[in-house]
């Protein structure tokens, strides 16, 4: 089994509902994400998949959330926009966009909210 990672980062703001401290009220993150994938099968010339087009899949996906109150876009008007909801998001982005590639899948999805605290996904 092969795995590959990539890293790629977003900035945005969101508030934590329900939550009783300092993270209800809105606030910012510099958020770090590593995107793991795995597969068996390589291509012809070696390759799992490009690392450029699972960059290309990340950054789309992150575009979504990137430079905004997470809690206004469409996906988290109705789902808390925690670290585990954000990392679960991605996750399931990023399967919808690798559907195409018969060979690879995700494996995880880990959002750093800090240097320190971090939430990985996996199905």
């Amino acid at each position: 089994m092969f795995f590959l990672t990539v890293e790629d980062h977003f900035s945005s703001a969101h508030q934590l509902r329900g939550y009783k401290g300092k993270c209800e009220n809105l606030h910012g993150h510099n958020w770090k994400v590593l995107l793991t994938v795995k597969g068996e099968i390589l291509n012809e010339i070696g390759l799992l998949i490009d690392f450029h087009d699972l960059r290309k899949m990340l950054k789309e996906t992150l575009s979504l959330i990137d430079h905004c109150n997470i809690n206004e876009t469409v996906h988290f008007k109705s789902t808390n926009p925690s670290s585990e909801e954000l990392a679960k998001f991605i996750y399931l982005q990023i399967e919808s966009l690798l559907e195409k590639e018969k060979t690879v899948s995700v494996k995880t999805v880990t959002v750093f909210e800090s240097e320190k605290c971090s939430c990985s996904y996996e199905k």
